[in-house]
C-alpha cells in the first residue's frame, strides 16, 4: 500500500501523554479527568460531552500551555522523529489531526518538521492577562465525528491514511481513509476492532510497513 497523504494523531501517539489530562494535573484534578478522556476514547460518551466540561474546569492559561507544549516534545513516543524524517523524505503530506489544544501542539509539530498548516487541532483563546477565556467550540475535532470531516477535506489530496489510538481516530474510515490504530501507549480494543491494521509495538517505526 501506498499513501500520498498521512495523518497522525498526537495524543498516545506522537507523545505518551494526554494532554488534557496533564493540564489537569497541574490543578489537582487529574484522576477526573483522566476517566473523562478515557470515555470519550473508548467511544462510551460523545467527545462533545466532556471537551467544553474538561475545559471549564481547569481554565489554562498561557503559562500552562507553553509547559504542556514542552511535556508533549519531552514526551515523543520512541520512533516519531524517525517516522516523520522518513516519510518527509519520501514526499509525503503529513498532517496532525487532534482533538487536542492547536497552540499545545505547534512546537511538537515544528520539531518534526511539519508547518502550523498542516496541524489540525482545537484552538484555544486567553484574556489579555494570559488567563483562559474560552476555545473555538465551532471546531470540528471538538466534536464526534470532528475527524471524518477533516479527513475528507485531506482526501481530496490523496490516498489517505490516519494512525491513532482511539475511536475518534477511527472516525476516517468514514471519509474513506485506511485506518492504522496504534496501541503503543494506550491499549483499547475497540480500536483494535474498528482498526484496518492494528500495531501494539512500542515504537512507531512499526506503522511504517503499512504506510
Amino acid at each position: 500500500m501506498s499513501f500520498e497523504v498521512v495523518c497522525f494523531d498526537c495524543d498516545s501517539t506522537l507523545s505518551k501523554i494526554e494532554g488534557i489530562d496533564e493540564l489537569a494535573k497541574q490543578v489537582g484534578l487529574g484522576e477526573a479527568m483522566a476517566r473523562l478522556t478515557n470515555l470519550a476514547m473508548n467511544g462510551d460518551v460523545p467527545l462533545e460531552a466532556v471537551y467544553g466540561q474538561r475545559l471549564s474546569l481547569i481554565r489554562p492559561d498561557q503559562a500552562s500551555i507553553a509547559a504542556l507544549a514542552e511535556q508533549y516534545i519531552a514526551a515523543m513516543v520512541e520512533g516519531v522523529k524517525d517516522v516523520f524524517d522518513a516519510l518527509l523524505a519520501q514526499g509525503k503530506t503529513v498532517h496532525i489531526v487532534s482533538g487536542g489544544l492547536r497552540q499545545a501542539i505547534l512546537p511538537l509539530a515544528q520539531v518534526l518538521g511539519i508547518p502550523a498548516g498542516q496541524v489540525h487541532a482545537v484552538d484555544i483563546f486567553f484574556n489579555s492577562d494570559g488567563s483562559y477565556s474560552h476555545f473555538d467550540s465551532d471546531s470540528p475535532l471538538a466534536q464526534s465525528g470532528g475527524k471524518a470531516i477533516v479527513a475528507s477535506q485531506l482526501a481530496e489530496q490523496g490516498k489517505l491514511v490516519m494512525v491513532g489510538d482511539g475511536k475518534t481516530d477511527m472516525e476516517a474510515k468514514q471519509a474513506g481513509a485506511f485506518t492504522i490504530g496504534f496501541g503503543g501507549v494506550v491499549e483499547r480494543p475497540v480500536v483494535r476492532e474498528l482498526a484496518d491494521v492494528y500495531v501494539a509495538d512500542a515504537s512507531l517505526l512499526a506503522v511504517l510497513r503499512y504506510i
